[in-house]
């Protein structure tokens, strides 16, 4: 409920209010602010708890705190071209394919309407990428979370906007669609390969993702395919430090692989959202491992391969990009235990 001023929002914690600050403002104000927004706001002494400022996105919040924000100025929501450098694999007049780095965020949204790849997209196409995502999503057929490296395609055209997005919808079954990834995760997954085939739904905070099993409105069939590819300071009872692992998608939900390999136990490194619980692992490392896995800034993800039929021509097209430089580091690194 909004409050005089203007610019300040005012909210009581319900009954079943619960954890961090950040993550119940972020669920409250959704889509209008993001939780790294929040998290900036409350380090800028911009919201109180019960009238004295908090000092930290982790305060805990109870049942009737009175939390007041003071809101800030509205965003430019239309994005603009950007000179933002693009590793560009492949460009046609129909399509063009990248390796996004890491810390890109896609496309504009709360908190985020500038620095995204939508704007290095408009700056390098011009006109010409497809508007059916809409003036925030131009040509953006599917997405990587901001700190996941990897190969994305994007239409220039309407045509091939529609053809890509059926391919992606169909999950490669009757198509030649593939997906696969690359991730570090902690430990070795049973087995050398397997599946997972577990609903993902919002967690409780209503900011991550989490494995459900209830029939609720957002709740959806989710199904990864890993493959151990190598073994890091395997012991003689089969155990490991850690693993890089394939996943390959049979569906496309919001951190699946992320969600699904921390569900089974073996969380992708550097994942805090769902695998802070096991840095420290990192612990029993050698002090130079040890400060390679800890200063590593991300989850460990990137996305290798993309396999579509190319919209026009109806040619298979193959695009693979090797393990960006940090993640390559740490293999390398988790490879010499």
């Amino acid at each position: 409920m909004a409050d005089s001023p203007l610019d300040r929002q005012t909210l009581v914690a319900g009954e079943d209010a619960e954890g961090r600050l950040d993550a119940w403002l972020a669920a409250e104000l959704e889509p209008d602010l993001s939780r790294s927004r929040i998290k900036a706001l409350i380090e800028a002494g911009a919201v109180t708890v019960n009238g004295k400022a908090a000092k930290q996105a982790k305060h805990k919040i109870h049942p009737g705190d009175r939390v007041e924000l003071d809101m800030p100025e509205p965003e430019d929501p239309d994005p603009v071209g950007e000179d933002i450098p693009l590793e560009i694999l492949y460009e046609d007049d129909d399509l063009i394919v990248i390796n996004k780095q890491a810390g890109l965020v896609v496309h504009p949204g709360a908190g985020n309407w500038t620095g995204t790849l939508v704007n290095a997209l408009i700056y390098h196409c011009g006109d010409s990428l497809s508007g059916i995502g809409g003036v925030r999503r131009p040509g953006i057929v599917h997405r990587l979370d901001r700190d996941t490296t990897g190969v994305m395609v994007i239409a220039k055209n309407d045509l091939a906007h529609r053809h890509l997005a059926e391919q992606f919808a169909d999950h490669g079954l009757t198509g030649p669609l593939e997906r696969a990834y690359q991730a570090i995760v902690w430990g070795k997954p049973q087995g050398l390969k397997g599946t997972i085939n577990a609903s993902l739904g919002r967690a409780r905070d209503r900011i991550r993702r989490a494995v459900r099993t209830d029939n609720g409105d957002d709740v959806r069939h989710a199904v990864t395919h890993y493959l151990v590819c190598e073994r890091y300071d395997e012991k003689p009872d089969g155990t490991c430090a850690a693993s890089l692992v394939e996943c390959r998608l049979e569906t496309g939900r919001t951190h699946q692989i992320r969600v699904h390999m921390a569900h089974i136990g073996h969380p992708l490194i550097g994942d805090l959202d769902y695998g802070g619980a096991y840095r420290t692992k990192a612990n029993r490392l050698p002090e130079e491992i040890r400060d390679v896995v800890n200063d590593f800034p991300r989850q460990a993800l990137h996305a290798f391969l993309l396999v579509f039929e190319h919209p026009t021509s109806g040619e298979t097209l193959r695009f693979e990009a090797p393990l960006p430089a940090d993640m390559e580091a740490m293999r390398a690194a988790l490879a010499t235990l």
